[in-house]
């Protein structure tokens, strides 16, 4: 039976603000802060809570927040204004140019690869069931809003970003904390990369209709089909994805950077973790 989530529209944006687990607390609050930043959950711009109501949604303290707040202005994804209207501001990170993704690309193998887009499809085809399962149609506005987004979006950076965000907030109308988490983490490792496959403007439109059509399917309690319809979405994307990292000369592949290095701005060669 389906159950509305009306009163959780934002399901998306509401993981963002979930207590942390119990392990390695700050390094898990830069984590979950950054990922929504770089994915647009977070505006450019966008005043974060205090920081005690923000270390009280997170389940840390004021301490530990402060520190994970540092780390993010040093990684220049916030920034904190003192006096009055002071505080705490998203500032979106710029994506890499085109050569530095490509670079990046030429670090993952084409198994690799194959791999991602294994455990994307899983997630966002189990995403797509249980929102067909469980959502109302009125619970969908959010998802169409994202669709609207992508359709206007002029540059390969903002398209990448609203593409994950979709992806996020079907998991989010799927009513699931876990899978949401779970599909930050993963956007947040892909993402830059869509950057060189979504700046060509039919794949755009094809990208929007496939999306289209997956709205379509939640909406109509299809569930079968909205996992299938979710599933080629994403295999499509990353079969584009192989396809220009097998065109690439021999020679421009290397190790992607180590976790932790300057080489990994915007950390998008990491592996999954807490988000």
């Amino acid at each position: 039976m389906k159950q509305s989530v009306n009163n959780n529209a934002e399901g998306a944006r509401r993981t963002v603000f979930t207590p942390v687990d119990n392990r390695a607390r700050v390094d898990t609050v830069i984590r979950r802060l950054s990922d929504a930043i770089e994915l647009g959950l977070l505006a450019d711009g966008e005043q974060l809570p205090g920081e005690m109501e923000l270390a009280g949604q997170l389940g840390v303290s004021t301490v530990t927040l402060r520190e994970a707040l540092m780390a993010l202005r040093q990684q220049g994804l916030v920034t904190t204004r003192r006096g009055r209207g002071g505080g705490s501001f998203v500032s979106l990170p710029e994506v890499p140019g085109e050569e530095r993704l490509k670079v990046r690309l030429a670090g993952w193998s084409t198994e690799e690869l194959r791999d991602l887009g294994d455990h994307w499809a899983a997630l966002s085809g189990a995403a797509a069931q249980l929102a067909a399962e469980r959502t109302e149609p009125g619970d969908l506005q959010q998802l169409r809003r994202t669709l609207n987004e992508l359709a206007s979006a002029e540059d390969a950076a903002a398209r990448s970003r609203v593409y994950g965000r979709f992806h996020v907030e079907l998991a989010a109308a799927a009513q699931s904390a876990r899978l949401t988490r779970e599909q930050v983490a993963l956007q947040t490792e892909v993402g830059a990369l869509l950057c060189l496959v979504l700046g060509d403007d039919a794949y755009r439109e094809e990208v929007a209709d496939r999306h289209r059509s997956v709205i379509s399917a939640v909406q109509d309690g299809a569930h079968a089909s909205a996992r299938a319809l979710a599933e080629r979405c994403v295999q499509a994307s990353t079969a584009r994805l192989i396809a220009l990292r097998l065109a690439m000369p021999r020679a421009a592949s290397g190790p992607r950077p180590l976790e932790g290095t300057h080489e990994q701005e915007p950390r998008s060669g990491r592996r999954h973790g807490d988000a």
